[in-house]
């Protein structure tokens, strides 16, 4: 497929920091300020993410994790900050990938659009897997084969390619409904189990670190800390979407803090009454297991169980379809740049970017053939985490660069944050940079006790091959534009 041709003369520090691009508003301005941050709000998905991580963090650190996913949430928090101070600015479709091409110049936005695609990819791949399980109980076919799960996330990826090719009012319904569906499966559960069934007191949430496959308390609680890294994702979701929403300066930083300051709330009060109803036991069979089921056919019947199967799954629709839209916003704006093929940044009749979501769905649904291998499942699971904060690390690290050599100017943004901009960018770059490391770092008390080398180094095995791929692509597109100059010239 031909590519444009895209050619960058770094512009004077003066002209980046006074204007934001000007870019064709081609996408079609349809979602609110409400609309965005509940589409933030379903891509990080409380029942997603906490429902993901809490046996895993019982079962490696033993327990007393609570602390570490505050401390992530309040770091993650200030990450968001600096994503907020530059969407209010640079409210762009593609977000962190379109800041990186416009402040640190071509190459850098190349390699920020490959890593930040793989990892929602990926994340999108983890979504639809475990997704593809609850769809499986709530057919009442539940598969325990690689083959079966595998299905069952592909049949999760069409409905979710289904709901993005719909009207954007069925689009919105549907993460409304999951946003509902969470509130109801989540807080409404956790609210029940807290009242009802709590059984330990508040000091449980803070001991036994330590006593779980980790050898000691510092390795436990940064492990609790890589892991805690899963349920604070996607709040970027908003940023991706600026140019389909209105009044994007002022109301898309606003629905990309918010929407972490939400889930983080849930998160925090759901962990706390699980941890407070459950004994370790119980919380570490969750690994495997969803705990909360049998929790509410005890407390209601049998006849419970659909209904509360219905509800996640239709949080976890929401998440996958958010995370669809999510990312086709990227790939349409790096085939815009001219750094994917063209036809991805073809729009349809209804001005949205058909193309790019059936491409986002069908590399995911290549991923999702790893599902036959459960080594190789670990590994994207590792991955979307690991490259997310990786594409954390560069937007905070763009930003920084920027604002200190002038070339971004944060004052003439709607969100004016003065000397705290400058103080919240370097923390938050500090922190994006070590948790990418503690996501990357092999530890091999957190996966399984036969788990082959190449999945304890799977962040920074795959993250360099996709680096490496990419530096390639980049040096053979210099060479062949020499070769076509020279060319030229000797005619």
């Amino acid at each position: 497929m031909p590519m444009r041709k895209n050619r960058y003369t770094p512009p004077p520090a003066a002209t980046v920091a006074a204007a934001s691009p000007v870019i064709a508003d081609k996408l079609h301005r349809s979602m609110s300020v409400w609309s965005s941050l509940i589409l933030g709000f379903a891509v990080v998905s409380p029942v997603v993410g906490l429902y993901a991580i809490i046996g895993v963090q019982t079962v490696v650190t033993g327990g007393g994790w609570f602390g570490a996913l505050i401390l992530c949430l309040v770091m993650q928090l200030l990450v968001a900050t600096v994503y907020a101070e530059l969407s209010s600015q640079f409210p762009i479709a593609g977000g962190a990938y379109k800041w990186a091409h416009q402040l640190g110049g071509v190459i850098t936005g190349k390699y920020a659009g490959v890593i930040y695609v793989s990892s929602t990819v990926a994340m999108l791949t983890t979504t639809a897997y475990t997704g593809g399980v609850w769809l499986s109980l709530f057919a009442g076919s539940e598969s325990e084969t690689g083959l079966g799960l595998v299905v069952w996330g592909a049949v999760f990826l069409l409905l979710c390619t289904l709901i993005n090719l719909a009207h954007i009012n069925i689009f919105k319904l549907i993460i409304s409904l999951g946003v509902y569906a969470e509130m109801i499966g989540s807080v409404g559960v956790a609210l029940l189990l807290f009242l009802l069934f709590r059984q330990h007191s508040f000091s449980e949430l803070f001991q036994h670190l330590g006593t779980g496959t980790a050898p000691d308390e510092i390795s436990a609680f940064l492990a609790a800390l890589a892991i805690a890294g899963w349920a604070f994702i996607g709040f970027d979701a908003c940023s991706t979407i600026a140019e389909e929403t209105h009044d994007p300066k002022r109301m898309v930083p606003r629905a990309v803090f918010f929407s972490l300051c939400m889930v983080g709330s849930v998160v925090l009060f759901n962990s706390a009454a699980l941890t407070l109803a459950f004994d370790r036991d119980t919380l570490i069979a969750s690994a495997t297991s969803d705990p909360i089921t049998p929790v509410i056919i005890a407390s209601f019947g049998a006849w419970a169980a659909k209904p509360f199967l219905g509800i996640v799954m239709i949080a976890f629709l929401a998440c996958g379809a958010s995370v669809v839209k999510y990312t086709s916003r990227i790939i349409y704006s790096m085939a815009r740049e001219g750094n994917m093929p063209a036809v991805l940044s073809r729009l349809a009749p209804d001005k949205t970017p058909r193309n790019a979501v059936v491409c986002t769905v069908s590399m995911s649904a290549l991923g999702l053939l790893f599902g036959l291998n459960d080594g190789a499942v670990a590994t994207v699971i590792a991955f979307g985490t690991g490259g997310l904060y990786a594409m954390f690390s560069m937007t905070t690290g763009v930003g920084l660069y920027a604002r200190l050599s002038g070339r971004w100017n944060p004052a003439l943004g709607e969100l004016k944050l003065g000397i705290w901009g400058l103080l919240i960018n370097l923390v938050a770059f500090a922190w994006s940079v070590f948790e990418f490391v503690n996501i990357a770092w092999p530890r091999a008390y957190a996966v399984a006790p036969n788990a082959p080398w190449w999945q304890l180094w799977a962040v920074p095995l795959v993250l360099s091959v996709i680096l490496g791929i990419t530096t390639l692509h980049i040096l053979m597109s210099r060479t062949q534009k020499k070769d076509f100059e020279k060319k030229i010239l000797s005619k």
